[in-house]
């Protein structure tokens, strides 16, 4: 069966072909445009950015046309027919100035993004790097305390043993010196002892040996007056001899008492009395003996005097 169609229900004429090639153009120029902003902003990534500063000026946009949509007419035995679509008014031709100021304000657009990722990027960095160095700094802190902390225990360690250690000399040196006094003092009392004890033998000894000297010199006092007592016995004095002379002897002797020699060293002045004493001298050998025997004298000087008779 056919359709029937309105003159409203007829399709809207088709456009003629300048509006198809302007909007072929305009999409092969936004392509391009974009495809150099892409491959700009790869390159320019690639070198150091420079700040600039892009004001963006959009151009108007287009009328939209809108077109009346038909609406068509109910009809009980007729199929509806969709709506044509819709097609887009095409796009006015943008003048080569236009072009240019669009492609320039796209370029700065993306240049103005990337110097701002870069600046990001940039700021994201030191952060991080100043994070990092304020960590490091911090553990290098815990390390310096940990290590300040450890030496200064150490040298509170060393502190206490130096104090030991000084202690403990002062200790043993007082006790050394305790030790040194004792010994010192045990030393001098000894040496007391010993002095007192060799004074004590020392007078002993003078007291013996003056003892034995007294005695000594006793005995052979008695001795020599024993030998003089004989000779005097012996002697004849002369008559008339004035005052009291002196005459010395020298007699040599043998242990046994007999007289080898007899000799004037000193004479009374009166020959006489000399003579006669020599002569008694010779007569009263052998002489009495010394008791006890050590007590002999070879050699004797004996002195006479008339009136020791």
């Amino acid at each position: 069966m056919a359709t029937v169609m309105s003159p409203h229900d007829r399709p809207a004429p088709a456009q003629g072909p300048r509006g198809k090639w302007a909007a072929l153009i305009l999409a092969i120029f936004v392509n391009l445009a974009f495809v150099g902003v892409l491959v700009f902003t790869v390159s320019w990534r690639n070198r150091t950015p420079e700040a600039v500063t892009a004001e963006l000026y959009a151009p108007p946009p287009p009328p939209v046309i809108q077109r009346p949509q038909l609406k068509p007419l109910p009809h009980p035995n007729l199929t509806p027919i969709p709506p044509p679509l819709a097609l887009k008014p095409p796009q006015p031709l943008l003048q080569p100035d236009t072009q240019v100021d669009i492609a320039l304000q796209a370029k700065r657009e993306a240049e103005r993004i990337a110097q701002r990722q870069a600046a990001e990027a940039q700021h994201q960095e030191e952060l991080r790097k100043q994070d990092e160095f304020r960590k490091q700094d911090a553990l290098r802190k815990q390390e310096e305390a940990r290590k300040a902390e450890e030496k200064h225990q150490a040298d509170l360690r060393q502190q206490r043993q130096l104090e030991q250690m000084r202690a403990q000399a002062a200790q043993e040196s007082q006790m050394r010196t305790q030790a040194e006094r004792e010994l010192q003092m045990r030393a001098q009392a000894e040496r007391e002892s010993r002095m007192r004890a060799e004074a004590e033998r020392e007078s002993r000894v003078r007291a013996d040996e003056a003892a034995t000297g007294a005695a000594r010199s006793r005995a052979q006092l008695e001795w020599i007056d024993k030998i003089r007592s004989r000779i005097r016995s012996n002697i004849n004095l002369p008559p008339d001899i004035p005052g009291n002379p002196e005459a010395v002897f020298d007699v040599v002797q043998l242990p046994t008492g007999e007289i080898i020699d007899v000799k004037l060293r000193k004479s009374s002045g009166v020959r006489a009395y000399d003579d006669a004493v020599q002569r008694a001298i010779l007569k009263s050998s052998p002489l009495p003996r010394p008791v006890p025997a050590d007590l002999f004298q070879r050699n004797l000087e004996l002195r006479f005097r008339p009136l020791d008779q």
